[in-house]
């Protein structure tokens, strides 16, 4: 096999659309696609939460959503980043809608005016009266995984600002864990990104909520040694024998997008267990064997049980990043799309 081979189930994708679209009735579920979804391929993500019963489809930049208007000729894509004026022409030509963060507002192409309630990021400070071009009014929160009553106090403003406009044009704020976790957000549209990757907002289990994680990532043991007591592997002797220890290399490093900082954590070999040691280099890590295995023995990093939100405790972040890291590169690695 490959020394890095990502496999992304276009099943799961539709399965966890369908269980998010079923959830936010009558709200619709708009798909969240940037990054190239979260590193899992744009396009065909996009076409499986279609499938799977999004109505939208949601990216950062005109410069994501105009590969993704070839590729999906008929539906509705928004931006949900800043633009500039030159890239609204661009938008105009291929029919996107544009979130609005500012006081000008263009004409002839569909805006969504966004409103700062909370995040202290792009969004303006009070909502004008809607011209003829806006077609949606939104926001975003800024805790909604972490902190419920605040994101309850932007919903509020959010709320008070755009009553007057409710049933004229769509009202979407809640994200994904908004979605989840605090139904009266749903308004008119939600915009799942994470959840729909099968990876749960807040770091928990997404299986609770009937979501599967649709990214696998895989490579084999290059090398298996065996450590006599006070022998090392690794830059910098991070790990240091105190028994004799076997010691299997994976070919896969923080190049790869396995992190300096996930020291400490688990993957698979071979059906079993295994931690992480000794220092995360550019190329490779070590894993710590239970005894001798074989050259060639399948690694599993994420699947089978190795959760992106597992990896990311360990390292201090959230899975949104670790999943956004993971480098396909040629001669590198392989991106396998199934289902």
């Amino acid at each position: 096999m490959t020394r890095s081979l990502v496999t992304i189930d276009l099943g799961a994708i539709r399965e966890n659309a369908r269980t998010l679209a079923a959830m936010q009735r009558p709200s619709e579920l708009w798909a969240v696609v940037k990054a190239d979804a979260y590193g899992h391929g744009a396009a065909d993500v996009a076409r499986a939460a279609l499938e799977g019963g999004a109505t939208a489809i949601c990216v950062a930049t005109v410069g994501e959503a105009v590969p993704l208007r070839e590729a999906l000729p008929t539906s509705r894509i928004v931006v949900l980043g800043p633009t500039t004026a030159d890239e609204v022409a661009v938008a105009r030509r291929a029919r996107l809608e544009l979130a609005v963060a500012d006081e000008s507002v263009p004409e002839d192409v569909p805006v969504h005016l966004k409103l700062d309630t909370g995040m202290g990021r792009w969004g303006l400070a009070e909502l004008p009266a809607p011209g003829r071009s806006v077609v949606g009014l939104m926001t975003h929160f800024a805790t909604a995984d972490s902190d419920r009553s605040f994101a309850s106090e932007q919903f509020e403003r959010f709320l008070r600002a755009t009553e007057p406009y409710a049933g004229r044009y769509v009202r979407h704020a809640a994200n994904s864990a908004a979605a989840l976790t605090m139904p009266e957000t749903r308004l008119d549209a939600v915009r799942c990104g994470i959840a729909l990757y099968g990876v749960d907002p807040r770091g928990q289990d997404a299986t609770r909520w009937g979501l599967r994680p649709a990214l696998r990532w895989e490579s084999e043991l290059a090398q298996v040694r065996r450590l006599a007591p006070g022998e090392s592997t690794g830059y910098g002797r991070q790990f240091v024998a105190t028994a004799e220890s076997w010691i299997g290399i994976v070919p896969v490093g923080y190049a790869d997008g396995f992190r300096r900082d996930l020291t400490g954590t688990d993957v698979v070999v071979a059906d079993v267990r295994v931690p992480v040691v000794g220092t995360i280099s550019m190329d490779a890590f070590a894993v710590l064997l239970p005894g001798p295995a074989e050259r060639g023995a399948p690694v599993t990093l994420v699947g089978d049980g190795m959760t992106l939100e597992a990896h990311a405790a360990v390292a201090g972040t959230i899975g949104y990043e670790l999943a956004c890291g993971i480098r396909v590169a040629p001669g590198r690695a392989t991106r396998e799309v199934v289902g």
